[in-house]
């Protein structure tokens, strides 16, 4: 791609660097703030400078926040002997969106993948072991993804923690609403038998105002309140014996 203007080039590069940005899709967004007044690109420049520099990790559950402490953490109405586990921020916003978790989170900055060079010693696990010690928690629910790393890390977790006799969970995993059991994969349609539910439980929690509307996927509210106990290692993650 030829740039009639060095700075022009330099200013697509950078914008490309983010992720899902390619090099046409940078190009128009620099036009785009080339368009525009120059007090709204220094509007927008400004905003990105500060967050960078002034932004915050909570202390306690490693969010993003503007203070030491965050607003969950900070909040004494939530419970705070109940740690739901997340690999980033967004899950946190997913969770809070449906108004159905009154606990505290713990955020790990992601999950354990040797083939990315990511271990245990990455991320914030031992902040996560220190406040089981403390006795002060008594449920410890696993939000990671259903997948490879992710059942490793719930694993690794759940080895540094098994001794000191509080309780695990992890948010139901299963055919979601509104799918056809001849599109599921065999392991989601293989736990979903595994871990089946009376059928009365399954119809108490299918309130209509707590589904989406697309009814396209499992509402995180169902998620959350069909947390179950962890299973036996076998059964949560084959690849234990790699970490």
């Amino acid at each position: 791609m030829e740039f009639s203007s060095k700075l022009l080039q330099e200013a697509v590069n950078e914008m490309s660097q983010l992720p899902g940005i390619g090099k046409r899709t940078a190009l128009r967004l620099v036009l785009h703030l080339l368009r525009q007044p120059k007090e709204q690109t220094s509007i927008l420049s400004q905003a990105l400078s500060k967050m960078r520099e002034e932004v915050k990790f909570c202390k306690s559950c490693h969010n993003i926040s503007d203070v030491a402490l965050c607003e969950i953490c900070s909040n004494k109405l939530r419970n705070d002997k109940i740690i739901c586990v997340v690999e980033d921020v967004r899950d946190v916003m997913a969770i809070e969106s449906t108004g159905s978790f009154r606990g505290l989170y713990h955020v790990l900055g992601g999950k354990i993948s040797p083939m990315d060079g990511v271990g245990p010693q990455d991320l914030n696990i031992e902040t996560l072991v220190s406040k089981v010690k403390e006795g002060i928690i008594e449920e410890l629910i696993f939000a990671l993804s259903s997948t490879m790393e992710g059942d490793t890390t719930n694993f690794y977790i759940f080895k540094q923690i098994k001794d000191f006799g509080i309780k695990t969970s992890t948010i139901a995993r299963g055919i979601a609403i509104g799918d056809e059991l001849e599109y599921a994969d065999e392991v989601t349609l293989g736990r979903s038998l595994l871990n089946r539910i009376p059928f009365e439980s399954s119809h108490a929690h299918t309130d209509p105002h707590l589904l989406p509307s697309s009814y396209g996927s499992l509402h995180p509210v169902l998620a959350i309140q069909q947390a179950h106990p962890l299973p036996s290692p076998s059964q949560s993650c084959p690849y234990y014996t790699s970490v």
